[in-house]
């Protein structure tokens, strides 16, 4: 069979629209990036924000980065678990933790959180996220929409990496401080890889100071503000 050539694939535009999915839905879908360090308590806050607005009776799903690593994103060993995929396959499709496989967990997770959105749901995507680039590539993504511009609503949990550490769920703080102390690092972000900060994200929530409650709250707002919740 020959090989089929990028020249050859073309975007096929679907009839409804995005009006007709809004009046559907009561609402304008959207993409919601929570991004900040592990354990900032990005999660907490998009779990809390689904359970308001589906008790509001608006659609809304997260795609959270350790959900989404035991499927779309699974690593090679979880591949070869779960699925019964190939090594030769598991190494293909399956993501680990270099800075290369990181910028393809999130170039995949911003094109799926644009197909939901497009399809009219609040998508809150739970990601570290650590590079700007990887963001604004995702933000473009959503601009560039063919079936029209989408908002990409970037929400900075910027909790101070001291709060962090003493949440610490998973314990993984304390093994990227261990690592380093023992002269090998583990390339934890926040530790002894980078976290660059959004420069101008549209809202920013801080688990230190500020509730759950306070954060669902300020997003709930802005949407409606937005005119995204109908």
């Amino acid at each position: 069979m020959s090989e089929i050539k990028p020249t050859q694939v073309f975007f096929h535009p679907g009839t409804v629209t995005q009006p007709e999915r809004a009046k559907l839905l009561k609402q304008t879908g959207a993409t919601l990036w929570f991004t900040g360090l592990s354990g900032s308590g990005k999660s907490t806050l998009a779990v809390a924000l689904e359970q308001v607005l589906i008790a509001r009776g608006h659609a809304a799903y997260v795609l959270d980065g350790d959900n989404i690593r035991f499927g779309l994103n699974a690593g090679p060993k979880i591949l070869q678990d779960t699925r019964g995929a190939t090594e030769e396959n598991a190494k293909r499709f399956g993501l680990g933790f270099s800075p290369a496989d990181r910028e393809e967990n999130i170039r995949r997770i911003g094109e799926v959180s644009r197909l939901f959105a497009d399809a009219g749901l609040f998508a809150l995507t739970s990601f570290i996220s650590p590079y700007r680039k990887d963001r604004d590539a995702a933000r473009k993504a959503h601009e560039s929409n063919k079936a029209g511009a989408i908002p990409f609503i970037e929400i900075h949990v910027k909790t101070p990496v001291e709060v962090c550490e003493t949440r610490d769920p998973k314990g993984l703080y304390k093994q990227a401080r261990a690592a380093v102390a023992a002269g090998k690092g583990m390339g934890f972000t926040g530790v002894d890889d980078p976290y660059e900060e959004p420069t101008s994200p549209e809202m920013t929530f801080d688990a230190g100071t500020q509730t759950v409650e306070d954060g669902v709250a300020m997003i709930v707002n802005e949407l409606t503000k937005r005119g995204l919740l109908g």
